[in-house]
């Protein structure tokens, strides 16, 4: 009798680090800027990607889009079958696990795939190649939508630093750096947490350095708002960026301690 065939998951297996809240900052900001997407589909799927040893941030995931969006369905992905088992009773409406990696094993494309964390351990040279699979797996742009949002990144062990990377079908949009203001001594300390696509490039010539560079003293310039407080001199400082960088939001983002620039204002030369 002949076996029936077994797709291989595309991938490799993480760390699986993951703590409760961790990804907090990213699903805000995905709920605030794609929840508009979100709410016009009918039946909207979001992915994520890698959720690791524990299905904190799957289940985070489907709390905070449905606040946006009330008919999200969430589906986690890994690559560690036995994290998947580990996840099931974890289940519930609008909510499964599924083993598998970049292929992104469900049927239907998704309006949404979180990867944060994921490429960390990935060679610099691959990023191109995952981003390329992925964003071949989101809904596709139509007359009334932009269709789905890949947002790629990376943050440190409690959530208080992130950067991230949003794609959509036709490839890389924007950069996102978010930050708890309380913990940043200068804008440049989020450097450490750059995504792979970019964190081997802040050196002196390419954008992303200059983009910190600027930043930090932009930062300086603006310390006697500091006097109101950490968010009232980091919205002085990004203020100041619009000037030489295309900064893509506004002073309601910059509030919750981020800024998004297009990506290709950093995108690594050569």
């Amino acid at each position: 009798m002949m076996s029936r065939a077994t797709t291989r998951p595309v991938g490799t297996v993480t760390r699986g680090t993951t703590n409760p809240n961790r990804l907090r900052r990213m699903d805000r900001w995905i709920a605030a800027t794609h929840g508009a997407e979100l709410r016009r589909a009918v039946d909207p799927v979001a992915v994520d990607l890698g959720y690791g040893a524990a299905p904190w941030t799957a289940v985070e995931l489907l709390t905070r889009l449905r606040v946006a969006a009330p008919r999200t369905c969430v589906v986690g992905v890994e690559i560690e079958p036995a994290r998947v088992t580990a996840a099931k009773p974890y289940e519930r409406d609008g909510l499964v696990f599924r083993h598998g990696g970049f292929e992104i094993p469900i049927p239907r494309r998704p309006l949404l795939v979180r990867a944060a964390n994921v490429l960390r351990q990935y060679d610099e040279a691959e990023v191109t190649g995952v981003w390329q699979r992925l964003c071949a797996r989101l809904a596709p742009a139509t007359e009334s939508s932009r269709g789905g949002l890949l947002v790629e990144g990376t943050c440190d062990e409690i959530g208080r630093r992130h950067v991230w990377v949003a794609l959509g079908p036709e490839g890389p949009r924007t950069v996102t750096f978010a930050t708890r203001l309380g913990s940043l001594e200068r804008p440049s300390d989020l450097a450490e947490r750059l995504p792979k696509a970019l964190i081997h490039r802040n050196v002196p010539g390419e954008p992303v350095h200059a983009f910190l560079r600027d930043f930090d003293r932009a930062w300086s310039a603006a310390a006697p708002y500091a006097s109101y407080g950490a968010r009232q001199r980091w919205i002085r400082a990004v203020r100041d960026l619009t000037a030489d960088w295309p900064v893509t939001d506004g002073a309601g983002r910059w509030r919750q301690g981020e800024v998004t620039v297009a990506w290709g204002a950093l995108a690594p030369r050569g």
